[in-house]
C-alpha cells in the first residue's frame, strides 16, 4: 500500500514558492533585469473558500467510505475485499511510513525531480483509473438505463492445479464497470497531460474513499496504536525537519487534495493552492469507519459513535486550519485530529457505560471468517 500520509501538512500555499527578489542576467554577465515578485497574499474570501472546500472534500470520502465499509466484505470480487489491519501492522506502519518518506526525500535531492515525477505520474495514472472506477461503480448502477443489455465478464488468475489450485485474482465485472473504466481513463489522460487540480482531486478523493472503505482496523486498540504512532510521525517530520514539507511540495501525484486560493481572481486557471494530505483523511477515516461498524454491531439502530467521531474530525481539522492561519506555519494535522477522533468517542462511551464493550469489539478478516465458516461446515458433515 502506498504511503498515503505523505503531504499531510496543510500549508497556506503549495504552488512553486514566490521569489522575493529575482535577478536576471544577460549573456555578458551583466544585470539585465532587477525585478521583485511580490509574494502572493490571498484575499479573506479566497482563503475562506479554499479551506472551506478542503474541509468539505475531506468529509466526503470519510462519510461515504465509512458507509460502504459496512457492506464491502460481502463482495465476491477479490479486489473489493477489505484488508484488515492488526495491532502488529499498526505498530510497524509509522516506521515503514518514515522510511518511505525519507527515501522519497533523498530521491528528490539526488535525482531529477522531473523524471521521478514522470515515473510516479504513470504509476498513479494506473492506480487512479482503478480507484476512480471502483468509486463510480455504485453510482453507475443507479443511473444505468434498464433497457440496455448488461453483459457479465470475469477475470480469473489461478496458481497450481487440482486440489492445490489457488485463486490469485477473481474479478467479476459487467458493462457498467466497463463504462466506469472508460470515464476514469479519460480523467487519467486529463491528469497526465494537464496536471489540472480538478483531475488531481478526482483521483485523490477516489484514493481516500477506497482507503476508508477497504482498510479495516480489527479493533479499537489497534486504531489507537495506529493513530498514536502516526501522531508522533506527523509531528516529528513536520516540526522536527523540513522533510515532509519538501516532499509534499515536490511530489506531483494525487496524494493530496488541493484548492486554489486565487480562484475568484483567476478562475479554473488559478495556481496558488492550499492543500490537505490524503493521510489526514484516510487515517482518521478508517477509525471513524470502525466506530460506525461498532455502532452497527450494537444493534441499537443508532449511530452515536460514528456521529461523534465525525463531528470530532470536523473540530480537529478546523482547529488545524485556525492554528496554521494564525501562526503562518505548516501544521501536522494529525496533531489535532488524533486527540479529537479518539478522545470524543471515548468520553461518550465512558458516559454511556460502554467503554469496556467498545474496547472488546473485534473484527475478523475476510479470510479468517471464510476459514471459520468452512470449519463449521466440515464439523456439521462429520
Amino acid at each position: 500500500m502506498a504511503d498515503v500520509n505523505q503531504g499531510s501538512v496543510l500549508p497556506s500555499e503549495t504552488s512553486p514558492p514566490a521569489l522575493d527578489g529575482l535577478n536576471a542576467t544577460d549573456s555578458n554577465g551583466t544585470d539585465a533585469v532587477n525585478a521583485t515578485v511580490a509574494k502572493f497574499v490571498a484575499t479573506p474570501e479566497g482563503t475562506a473558500l479554499a479551506y472551506g472546500s478542503l474541509v468539505f472534500m475531506a468529509l466526503l470520502p470519510i462519510f461515504f467510505g465509512a458507509l460502504r465499509s459496512v457492506s464491502c466484505g460481502k463482495s465476491k470480487n477479490s479486489s473489493d475485499m477489505p484488508e484488515t489491519i492488526t495491532g502488529r501492522d499498526a505498530a510497524r506502519f509509522p516506521i515503514i511510513a518514515s522510511c518511505t518518506l525519507f527515501g522519497l526525500y533523498l530521491f528528490f535531492k539526488i535525482f531529477s525531480q522531473e523524471y521521478i515525477n514522470l515515473l510516479l505520474s504513470m504509476y498513479f495514472f494506473v492506480l487512479g483509473i482503478l480507484a476512480l472506477s471502483h468509486t463510480m461503480s455504485p453510482f453507475m448502477n443507479r443511473i444505468f438505463p434498464a433497457n440496455i443489455p448488461i453483459k457479465q465478464y470475469q477475470l480469473l488468475f489461478t496458481q497450481g492445479s487440482g486440489e492445490t489450485k489457488e485463486e490469485i485474482v477473481n474479478y467479476e465485472f459487467d458493462t457498467k464497470d466497463m463504462i466506469c473504466l472508460v470515464i476514469s481513463t479519460v480523467v487519467g489522460v486529463w491528469y497526465i497531460l494537464k496536471k489540472h487540480w480538478i483531475a488531481n482531486n478526482l483521483f485523490g478523493l477516489a484514493f481516500a474513499l477506497n482507503g476508508v472503505e477497504l482498510l479495516h482496523l480489527n479493533n479499537i486498540s489497534t486504531g489507537c496504536i495506529l493513530l498514536g504512532g502516526l501522531f508522533v510521525y506527523d509531528v516529528f517530520w513536520v516540526f522536527g525537519t523540513n522533510v515532509m514539507v519538501t516532499v509534499a511540495k515536490s511530489f506531483e501525484a494525487p496524494i493530496k487534495l488541493v484548492f486554489p486560493q486565487d480562484l475568484l481572481e483567476k478562475g479554473l486557471g488559478a495556481s496558488q493552492f492550499a492543500m490537505l494530505g490524503l493521510g489526514d483523511i484516510v487515517i482518521p477515516g478508517i477509525f471513524i469507519a470502525l466506530l460506525l461498524r461498532f455502532d452497527v454491531s450494537l444493534k441499537k439502530n443508532t449511530r452515536t459513535y460514528f456521529h461523534t467521531s465525525f463531528l470530532a474530525y470536523i473540530f480537529g481539522l478546523g482547529l488545524t486550519i485556525w492554528v496554521m492561519h494564525t501562526f503562518k506555519h505548516a501544521q501536522p494535522a494529525l496533531l489535532y485530529l488524533v486527540p479529537s477522533c479518539i478522545g470524543f468517542p471515548v468520553v461518550v462511551a465512558l458516559l454511556k457505560g460502554e467503554l469496556t464493550e467498545m474496547f472488546r469489539y473485534e473484527e475478523v478478516s475476510a479470510e479468517d471468517a471464510a476459514k471459520d465458516e468452512t470449519t463449521q461446515v466440515e464439523k456439521k458433515d462429520k
